[in-house]
């Protein structure tokens, strides 16, 4: 018995893989990313035909959009767990199953209840192949989280970028319970497809962390009951909540906002190329979403999270403002939303890697995915922001709370967050 306690203890880590290998691994869950993409993004272009087809008012039919995002989120950890626990390929496996019914079953709704449960369904799988691309990212890549994490998180914001057009000429041509069920049953096989190459790294196949005096890395690995136990980590959530909920309203509402301020149907032409206001929009918006994450992911790897959270997040609050004074002329109305998308959509590598620098990467899925919660509870807030407009007729306090919102969160990443994670960091490494 003690010859096999001693050899399991001598038994050698994996042999190191060639960083191809890795990146090949980041691939597939980007390529994963871009097929949930539609899921969320594409909603709003469904939205005007719902309301037309039924006359349900517009706060009931995003009841759907904030269900989905809802159980996209707060179920993450606990998919999050499977994956440590299992591995990435069944998680993503049953979530690409679920994404392809859950549109299916939009496809055949005739009821509000309907539409729920198929956006509920479809949020189940979008979260499991969500949460399982980003934390295996993560653990990929210890030296490199932030890009790791913003590429990843790249697939999904751009990742509807080139179906802006197709959806809404098959919902003009055939119909939106057509694009419904055609789209969701071509992503959700894709994706079932890929869980197939999806791997979890092994001790010794990666690199160690890094530190640096601007990215501070804790070499404990905290399990999920300990990090909810942390104030730190409440602070980071709250931050992504009041972030996060600017962004998923104007997510949710770009096409009612545009038609609000009748600049939907305008056409603009940028760079020799034409297209209506809110088909260049929603173009550029997811475009310039997906190369945010990297791109800030990036920055924070060298210049530390909060530092590029304070500048992001500052970002965002202007461009919120800016778009609310300005937006009602239509080349600003592109022009701004996609400045609103760029510096919003950064918080999907910043807080994945800030929250694995502080707690580790052993449980990263897991421990990413409790704050990836704070997106559903964002989304809570969804359909607020549409009551407010209905009862005043404008979006301008939407527009004023949001761009405050952001500005908080600017303060408080430089002025909070980043003495307080160097001391919680410094004690994890004694």
């Amino acid at each position: 018995m003690t010859d096999m306690v001693q050899s399991a203890a001598a038994a050698p880590s994996a042999a190191r893989v060639s960083d191809t290998y890795r990146w090949a691994q980041l691939a597939i869950g980007v390529a994963a990313m871009v097929m949930i993409a539609n899921y969320q993004y594409g909603w709003t272009f469904f939205v005007p035909d719902i309301q037309k087809k039924f006359g349900w008012d517009r706060a009931s039919i995003q009841w759907a959009f904030t269900l989905f995002v809802l159980f996209e989120t707060w179920l993450v950890p606990v998919e999050g767990w499977f994956v440590d626990k299992y591995g990435p390929r069944i998680v993503v496996l049953v979530g690409g199953v679920l994404c392809a019914i859950g549109w299916a079953i939009n496809a055949q709704a005739t009821s509000l209840n309907g539409y729920y449960l198929g956006m509920i369904i479809a949020g189940i799988g979008a979260g499991g192949v969500y949460g399982t691309c980003v934390g295996n990212a993560l653990k990929w890549f210890p030296d490199k989280r932030g890009l790791a994490a913003g590429i990843t998180a790249a697939g999904f914001g751009a990742g509807s970028a080139l179906t802006v057009a197709p959806i809404q000429a098959m919902i003009k041509d055939s119909g939106f319970q057509t694009t419904f069920l055609y789209f969701g049953l071509g992503q959700g096989i894709i994706i079932c497809l890929l869980a197939f190459f999806l791997l979890a790294p092994k001790a010794g196949q990666v690199p160690n962390v890094v530190a640096n005096a601007n990215l501070l890395q804790s070499r404990r690995n905290y399990q999920p009951t300990e990090v909810l136990r942390q104030p730190i980590f409440w602070l980071m959530y709250f931050m992504f909540v009041i972030v996060g909920a600017g962004g998923l309203m104007v997510t949710a509402n770009l096409k009612p906002i545009a038609a609000d301020w009748k600049v939907d149907n305008v056409p603009v032409t940028l760079m020799a190329v034409t297209m209506t206001a809110v088909t260049f929009a929603a173009t550029i918006d997811r475009v310039l979403n997906g190369l945010t994450r990297p791109f800030f992911g990036w920055i924070s790897d060298m210049i530390g999270r909060e530092n590029t959270m304070f500048i992001a997040f500052g970002m965002e609050g202007f461009g919120i403002w800016m778009l609310y004074l300005w937006g009602h002329d239509p080349v600003w109305f592109v022009l701004l939303s996609g400045f609103v998308f760029f510096a919003w959509g950064e918080i999907y590598s910043l807080f994945p890697s800030t929250c694995t620098d502080t707690f580790g990467a052993k449980f990263a899925t897991t421990n990413a995915g409790l704050l990836y919660t704070a997106k559903g509870t964002a989304a809570l807030l969804v359909p607020v922001a549409n009551l407010m407009q209905q009862s005043s007729g404008t979006w301008n306090s939407v527009f004023i709370i949001a761009a405050g919102a952001n500005i908080l969160a600017s303060l408080l990443a430089i002025a909070v967050l980043k003495p307080w994670r160097k001391v919680v960091v410094a004690k994890s490494t004694i």
